[in-house]
């Protein structure tokens, strides 16, 4: 039995091709929001991260009501860490819009999402987006799309998909590229046309396969889903079991029930087939699991989570400065936080090292990380963190590192830097095209730790220009040594605070990352040298006075203004032998060990044991 009432859609695209923007144009435009209402750009990115980057980090529900049918809408993250979210999107719903930017074309992310909607034999509805761009190139885009499609291996029925032209910045849309739309119509009607009505089966014993969770400290944790068969009440009692663990059978009962209305959520009392829902009172339900009633207790299929591919050691801060910023700064808080992050990221990892006081996290990338990292710092946790490493895998007696797919959109002056530099961190061209006149894109395959510390030398080498875009590309065989970063650190001498004098001497030696008035410790880094060697300067050092030389002849030397690190900086320029301390207030890079001499001494032996 199909529900024609209702459609289930996902908005599914490449980071930064107007997901998010486009389902707030939808529902502005759907009546869900009252006239009076004031809402904010982006209401869908309802994280202050998300609304900072511009990116979507979880996904995200929604509805609204067309025509008497009530469309249920999922916004998918587009950045590659989190293309475990969009796998499990697509197990809620019968069709999704494919976003293609007007002037970037289909991208890494683009191919990845498109690929598992084909693959679940998903109605598709493509829509070309920011066709208001001064460089859309809307003809290429076309043949662009219509090649991956077939690429894909696409049916002749999903070749045949419906292709809108839409800028939903500006909130129009239409079927033909030449014609400016006046609003979205053209989009409700083609989602109510040619996406299929959930097909199922109401009289059978209520199933539920679990895509997503939430958590908060007022219900716990809560269980998002689409009901495959069936109704569902408050009060029921059910069993939460697993299709890849045939050991779980747990009892339960659902203690509340919510559907989605707009951006908020509707609390009632049942539910049927179809429709996508929140669950409440179940505590230990996870991603993949299966709610279902007593009476028929059947696991549906799941794909298992793919494993984290990086590692990062959290431990408590020990520098000098460790307790005057942070509130939580204790093992036993971090502990707690990294734990309390597990109920709701299921693609996290969090084991005990060998020491009490720090812990092994694994995610997806080292995006994945450093959001968790800035999550953390914003709710008052001072802690520090090791530079990133891959994790290693071995089959049949062959060690095996995680690859990445990296496409690169760079103007045609600068390809041959980019190539030179990815070529000696051991990557393989795999293909160069021309995008336009001056641009080409090159696309690469690389292991996952040859990109580490390379974003930053990117941005540099392209004068900004450039854009970088990878995806994982599973685990090869592994590459070898691979060459490190080849600048060194300014390394402070003492503990105080650095001093104009003393910056102006040690700017000559290499950049700095601190100003004047700063606190500083020995050991710490406040500065990038060009030489492949860490100098130790001494920031806080003072002129000394005499009777022809006053105090203020400090005011007239000039300091280059200090080079601030965001939190990707920092990890992206760690060596392997030093951390970021991360306060609410501060990033600090120091070195593992703060002491010169044991620190020389430990240089010292390695170069004899070589």
């Amino acid at each position: 039995m199909k529900v024609e009432n209702l459609r289930n859609i996902a908005i599914i695209a490449h980071v930064d091709h107007g997901k998010t923007t486009l389902v707030d144009g939808m529902l502005k435009q759907s009546g869900t929001f009252r006239e009076n209402q004031v809402v904010n750009e982006r209401v869908m990115d309802s994280g202050d991260i998300e609304r900072e980057r511009g990116i979507t980090i979880l996904a995200k529900n929604a509805s609204y009501t067309y025509n008497g049918v009530k469309v249920n809408i999922v916004d998918t993250p587009g950045h590659a860490d989190f293309g475990g979210e969009v796998e499990r999107v697509l197990k809620m719903v019968d069709g999704v819009l494919l976003l293609v930017d007007a002037a970037e074309g289909p991208m890494p992310q683009t191919r990845f999402v498109l690929e598992k909607a084909l693959k679940q034999n998903l109605s598709i509805v493509i829509v070309v987006n920011k066709i208001d761009r001064p460089d859309a190139r809307i003809k290429e885009i076309i043949d662009e799309i219509l090649l991956l499609l077939m690429d894909l291996g696409a049916t002749d029925e999903q070749l045949d998909s419906p292709m809108l032209f839409c800028s939903g910045r500006e909130g129009i849309a239409n079927y033909s590229p030449d014609v400016k739309g006046t609003d979205f119509k053209p989009i409700f009607d083609t989602v109510l046309e040619y996406v299929n009505a959930p097909e199922v089966e109401p009289e059978a014993p209520f199933s539920m396969l679990v895509s997503n969770i939430d958590y908060n400290s007022f219900v716990g944790r809560t269980a998002i889903g689409r009901i495959e068969k069936g109704t569902v009440k408050v009060g029921q009692s059910v069993t939460v079991c697993d299709w890849h663990d045939e050991t779980l059978k747990k009892n339960g009962r659902i203690t509340a029930l919510y559907t989605f209305e707009g951006t908020g959520r509707q609390a009632v009392e049942t539910a049927s087939a179809g429709d996508i829902v929140i669950v409440s009172g179940l505590e230990d339900v996870t991603i993949g699991n299966t709610i279902c009633d007593n009476t028929c207790v059947e696991p549906l299929p799941f794909v298992a989570i793919d494993d984290p591919t990086v590692e990062m050691t959290f431990a408590v801060n020990d520098s000098p400065f460790a307790g005057k910023e942070g509130k939580f700064v204790t093992s036993r808080q971090i502990r707690e936080r990294l734990h309390k992050e597990l109920l709701k990221d299921v693609a996290l990892k969090v084991e005990d090292s060998t020491s009490s006081e720090s812990f092994k996290v694994m995610g997806r990338g080292e995006m994945h990380l450093s959001i968790l990292i800035e999550n953390m710092r914003r709710e008052g946790y001072e802690f520090q963190v090791s530079p990133p490493r891959v994790l290693l895998k071995e089959e049949d007696g062959v060690l095996l590192e995680p690859y990445e797919h990296v496409v690169i959109d760079v103007p045609t002056e600068f390809q041959g830097s980019v190539i030179e530099k990815l070529s000696s961190r051991k990557a393989e061209l795999v293909q160069m095209a021309p995008q336009g006149e001056t641009r080409m894109r090159v696309e690469f395959k690389i292991p996952s730790r040859g990109l580490f510390g390379y974003r930053s030398e990117f941005l540099t080498d392209t004068k900004g220009e450039g854009i970088l875009n990878t995806i994982f590309d599973g685990y090869h065989p592994h590459k070898g040594e691979l060459p490190t970063r080849n600048t060194g650190s300014l390394v402070c001498f003492e503990t105080g605070e650095s001093i104009t004098y003393g910056l102006y001497n040690a700017q000559e030696r290499g950049q700095l990352f601190i100003g004047a008035g700063e606190p500083v410790y020995a050991g710490m880094v406040v500065g990038v040298s060009p030489k492949n060697e860490d100098l130790v300067v001494n920031v806080c050092k003072r002129k000394q006075l005499t009777n022809m030389r006053a105090s203020g002849s400090d005011d007239a030397l000039r300091l280059v203004p200090p080079k601030r690190m965001s939190l990707e900086e920092c990890l992206e320029f760690l060596a392997q032998d030093e951390l970021v301390e991360v306060t609410p207030k501060s990033l600090r890079i120091r070195k593992a060990i703060l002491d010169h001499s044991e620190r020389a001494r430990l240089i010292s032996k390695a170069k004899k044991g070589n």
